[in-house]
């Protein structure tokens, strides 16, 4: 029997469901609820999952309990992407019936690299399924001749936007690929709510989900973002799909970096490098290289420093600038840096160092829009801000590193022997390091390692 519609109030921040209007949800936002109609359905399709077990007639059967050593792995036949840096962060390729998140800013290039992996997996493996909600197949196809070249006949494009009819093709085609750009303009006709909305995203990522795990195919879907950069929509789709991407990169310059925010299959420590170009975008190889390639030597407030990412080291330029401030109050702004970090740096060097930056505006910048994880950069960013106070540049042909703690002392950070490598390869001279990494390096003539316990300590390497 067909159930009734409801009228239910759903949070837009985090998609918390209230039979009732509430002034401020259970997350804490106020104002955040929107009345949707849910419909009922006339069977219990809905409340099955993706990862059941389906028979050869189409019916959902009962799973049963299996010893796990038995269970065939996917890891060793995942689908190259083509695409050496998209692999790297997925993990050494797609999984089969995984279901992949990808969110940026606009024109960051999310579409150019899903569509060069997508041209790569048609050549190579077989039909894939391009569902675009945002764009005709008319532009589509102008950016695919400009980045892909010959395109392959098992590449189908799908300008559509009623998940209804896009599981229909789906079934028609029977593609090893599927790409949904984007998610937010899809809607579902058992929902009266508009495309976009907290229900209507959460159910087509729940019919696409179900789609890839029934029958292996590995789904991208493609989600907007916030002005603040977070994914829009609930966050409950974070959670239903295995792999969250994020696409990040300043407009000024071609460097994009992919990270990966959740990964059920690998880490999520790795990063991927890309060049934007007229061809699309390129892997960059040497990351450490073209970060570093236009820093200026002897400039006051600039420090180089090192992150460990993923499975290599990076090298990366770290620039501070303190002015005095014309208001009463000092101005801290950062990009690439967390701000709370930056206030603990700042707040560290007033009081183990002796410097009055009360009636400073400071600005921090990680040059190439990189935004590194950990902590491994603060002795830098505090050494960059003295130098730029003073106005004096930091010793040449240095990086610096280490944790910065409360009470003003260094702790050791860890890959220090591999980021001492990476700083030999590029012809580094110098590095300053907390002591109890140092200690390691006793007998290494080249480069030259310097040990330092506090943060005074190695300010006065500046002066």
């Amino acid at each position: 029997m067909a159930k009734k519609a409801q009228t239910v109030y759903v949070c837009q921040n985090c998609g918390y469901e209230s039979p009732r209007w509430m002034g401020r949800c259970v997350c804490g936002a106020w104002n955040s609820f929107v009345e949707e109609k849910v419909g009922g359905e006339k069977d219990d399709s809905r409340r099955r999952t993706g990862r059941a077990k389906v028979s050869e007639s189409g019916k959902v059967r009962s799973g049963r309990p299996v010893p796990l050593k038995s269970v065939k792995s996917g890891e060793t036949d995942r689908i190259d992407t083509g695409i050496p840096e998209f692999n790297r962060v997925l993990g050494g390729g797609l999984v089969r019936g995984s279901l992949t998140l990808i969110s940026g800013e606009p024109g960051i290039g999310k579409s150019t690299l899903i569509l060069q992996a997508a041209s790569y997996i048609a050549d190579t493996y077989g039909k894939v399924l391009y569902v675009s909600g945002e764009e005709s197949e008319e532009q589509i196809k102008i950016r695919a001749d400009r980045i892909c070249g010959t395109l392959s006949d098992n590449l189908y494009i799908l300008a559509e936007t009623s998940m209804e009819n896009i599981l229909t093709q789906f079934e028609a085609i029977e593609p090893v690929f599927m790409i949904v750009d984007s998610i937010q303009t899809m809607f579902t006709d058992s929902l009266d709510s508009a495309p976009g909305s907290v229900s209507q995203v959460r159910d087509c990522g729940a019919a696409l989900m179900k789609a890839g795990k029934e029958s292996g195919t590995p789904v991208l879907i493609v989600a907007h973002v916030t002005k603040s950069g977070e994914l829009a929509g609930p966050r409950t789709v974070e959670h239903m799909v295995d792999t969250v991407l994020q696409f990040n990169g300043e407009r000024s310059t071609p460097l994009r970096i992919l990270r990966a925010v959740k990964n059920r299959f690998g880490t999520t420590n790795e990063i991927g490098a890309f060049e934007m170009g007229r061809q699309g975008l390129m892997p960059v190889e040497n990351l450490s290289e073209t970060l570093m390639a236009d820093m200026e030597k002897g400039t006051e407030g600039s420090v180089a420093t090192a992150v460990y990412e993923g499975t290599r080291p990076l090298i990366l330029e770290v620039q501070a600038l303190t002015t005095p401030t014309p208001a009463g109050f000092a101005r801290r702004q950062a990009i690439g840096v967390d701000i709370r970090r930056l206030n603990m740096i700042t707040a560290v060097l007033e009081r183990h160092a002796g410097i009055s930056l009360g009636n400073q505006d400071i600005y921090m910048n990680i040059v190439g829009g990189i935004r590194p994880e950990g902590t491994s950069y603060d002795l830098a960013a505090a050494m960059a801000i003295y130098s730029s106070y003073i106005r004096k540049a930091p010793p040449e042909n240095t990086i610096i590193l280490g944790e910065i703690g409360l009470t003003g002392g260094l702790r050791s950070v860890p890959y220090t022997d591999r980021i001492v490598n990476e700083a030999k390869r590029l012809g580094f001279s110098r590095i300053i390091m907390p002591e109890k990494n140092a200690e390691k390096f006793k007998n290494l003539k080249t480069p030259t390692i310097t040990g330092v316990s506090t943060i005074a300590q190695a300010l006065r390497l500046i002066g």
